[in-house]
C-alpha cells in the first residue's frame, strides 16, 4: 500500500509539478528564468558579453549554487513537505465547501446583485474578476509575509526560509511545513472569497481570463522571471518600476543579513504593498548581498531534524514570553484600580 501511495500519488504529483504550469518551478519557467538571467548576465557585464555570460551561468548552475549545503537542504525539505502536504490535504478546509457556505451568507444578509449587472458583458467581468483575484491574492501574500517577520512565535517557523545561504529557484520551498498549512488556508481563504463575490455579484459570468488554465496576470509573472528572485542575478526594474513591481533585486534584498535589508520588501508581485506600508527597498547598483540568518541561529546547521523541530521550541518560548507579558499587564491593572 505504502509503495502504491509512493508511485501514484507522491512521485506522480511531483512529477507533474515540474510539467504544470500553475507550479512556479515548472520546466518552462524555469527555461524562460535562465534565459532571461543570462541575457542580463551578458548585457550588464563590464567586461565583453561572453564573461557575463559564463558569470550568469556560474550563478544559475555552479557547483556551489546548485550542490551546497543550502541547497541540499532545499530539495530535502520540498520533498519531505511534498509528501506531508499530499498526506493532510484531505483534512485541509475544503475550497468548495467555503465558496458555498459564503456565497449562501452572501444570500442571508445582501440582495443578490446579479439582476443589476446582467448587461455587463462576459469579457468584462472576466476581465475584473481576473484582475482582482490577482490584487486580492498578491495583497494576501504582503499580509502573511509580513505577519510572519514581525509576529516572532511565526517569525519561529518562517526563519526556516531565511536560514537558506544560497538561493535557487526551489529555495520558494523551503518552508517549514506550518507555513506551508499558513499559505495553504490563505489561499483557500482569498479564492473562495473571491468566486463566492463575484458568482453572487454577476452571476454565471464569472470566469478566469487563463493562459493553459492559469490566471494570465499570474502566468505573465512566472514567464517572465519570477524564478530569478530566489538566485543570485540581481536583475533591476528601475526605482520608477520597483514602486509598482517587485523584481528579482529586491526579493534579493529581503534575503539579505543586512541589518538595514530586515523586514523589507515583503511582497510577492507588486511592489505597491511595500511602497503603501513603507517596507520597500529599492535595489542599488553593485550591490554584494550575503543571504541567511547572521546570528548564530541553530538554522545555519541545515540539518533537517534542527529545522523542522526547533522553530517549535522558539514558538513555544515566545508564546511563553507573550503570556508572561499578557500577565503582568493584568497585575499592573488590578494594582491601579
Amino acid at each position: 500500500m505504502m509503495v502504491d501511495w509512493f508511485y501514484n500519488e507522491y512521485l506522480q504529483h511531483l512529477l507533474e509539478s515540474l510539467v504544470d504550469p500553475k507550479k512556479r518551478v515548472s520546466f518552462g519557467y524555469l527555461i524562460f528564468a535562465a534565459m532571461i538571467g543570462l541575457a542580463w548576465s551578458a548585457f550588464m557585464s563590464r567586461n565583453s558579453w561572453r564573461n557575463g555570460f559564463s558569470q550568469g551561468l556560474r550563478k544559475l548552475f555552479g557547483k556551489r549554487v546548485l550542490f551546497s549545503r543550502s541547497a541540499r537542504a532545499d530539495y530535502k525539505i520540498l520533498l519531505l513537505n511534498h509528501g506531508f502536504l499530499l498526506l493532510i490535504t484531505p483534512f485541509i478546509l475544503s475550497k468548495v465547501a467555503l465558496t458555498t457556505s459564503l456565497f449562501f451568507l452572501l444570500h442571508e444578509v445582501l440582495p443578490s446583485g446579479s439582476a443589476y449587472f446582467s448587461s455587463i458583458p462576459f469579457w468584462t467581468v472576466s476581465v475584473i474578476y481576473t484582475l482582482f483575484l490577482f490584487v486580492l491574492d498578491d495583497f494576501s501574500r504582503y499580509i502573511v509575509h509580513a505577519a510572519l517577520h514581525r509576529i516572532p512565535f511565526l517569525w519561529a517557523f518562517h526563519k526556516i526560509h531565511h536560514s537558506a545561504e544560497t538561493l535557487s529557484p526551489f529555495t520558494v520551498y523551503r518552508t517549514h511545513p506550518i507555513e506551508a498549512v499558513i499559505f495553504t488556508f490563505r489561499g483557500i481563504i482569498v479564492q473562495s472569497s473571491c468566486i463566492a463575490l463575484f458568482v453572487f455579484i454577476f452571476g454565471e459570468k464569472v470566469d478566469l481570463v487563463t493562459i493553459y488554465g492559469v490566471n494570465v496576470l499570474l502566468f505573465i509573472f512566472n514567464l517572465s522571471g519570477s524564478n530569478l528572485r530566489h538566485s543570485h542575478i540581481p536583475i533591476s526594474y528601475g526605482r520608477a518600476l520597483e514602486r509598482i513591481f517587485v523584481s528579482p533585486a529586491q526579493h534579493q534584498i529581503h534575503h539579505s543579513i543586512k541589518r538595514c535589508h530586515h523586514d523589507k520588501n515583503f511582497g510577492a508581485a507588486l511592489a505597491v504593498w511595500d511602497y503603501l506600508f513603507g517596507s520597500l527597498h529599492l535595489s542599488e547598483k553593485n550591490m554584494h548581498l550575503t543571504f541567511g540568518i547572521k546570528n548564530r541561529s541553530k538554522m545555519r546547521s541545515h540539518n533537517l531534524a534542527t529545522l523542522y523541530i526547533h522553530p517549535f521550541v522558539e514558538a513555544f518560548r515566545e508564546i511563553k514570553v507573550l503570556f508572561r507579558k499578557h500577565e503582568e499587564i493584568k497585575k499592573d491593572i488590578i494594582n491601579v484600580t
